[in-house]
């Protein structure tokens, strides 16, 4: 069973930083997208940025410049770098992965259990 574990959330003040990291262990063969969603209460949960397997990224609108998206193959680990956090980035982030377990299995959508980033003075 493949699984996403995510790390380094908590309470920044506004203006400040955090680093999310994601790794996945488990029966892995390949990984085509690793990607950081965020949930807010009462909100659906919203793509904030995605990493492809060529390295290319994406991002959110509203993060675009303050957030940086990594990715360590060698350890099926992806990273989020926040940057100029504001209140509004508070939320329950959660770590996807697009994976095959083996070669010739379709890629499933596998998801961590979220981790909580507050940010408030």
């Amino acid at each position: 069973q493949v699984q996403l574990v995510e790390s380094g959330g908590g309470l920044v003040e506004p203006g400040g930083s955090l680093r999310l990291s994601c790794t996945a262990s488990g029966p892995i063969f390949s990984i085509q997208v690793m990607d950081w969603y965020r949930q807010a209460p009462g909100m659906q949960r919203d793509l904030v940025a995605g990493i492809l397997n060529d390295g290319r990224t994406v991002y959110v609108d509203s993060v675009k410049g303050r957030f940086t998206i990594s990715r360590d193959k060698a350890k099926n680990a992806v990273y989020l770098q926040m940057n100029s956090l504001k209140p509004e980035d508070t939320a329950v982030y959660y770590c996807g992965a697009n994976v095959a377990a083996y070669d010739g299995d379709r890629h499933h959508i596998y998801w961590g259990q979220g981790i909580q980033v507050t940010v408030s003075s």
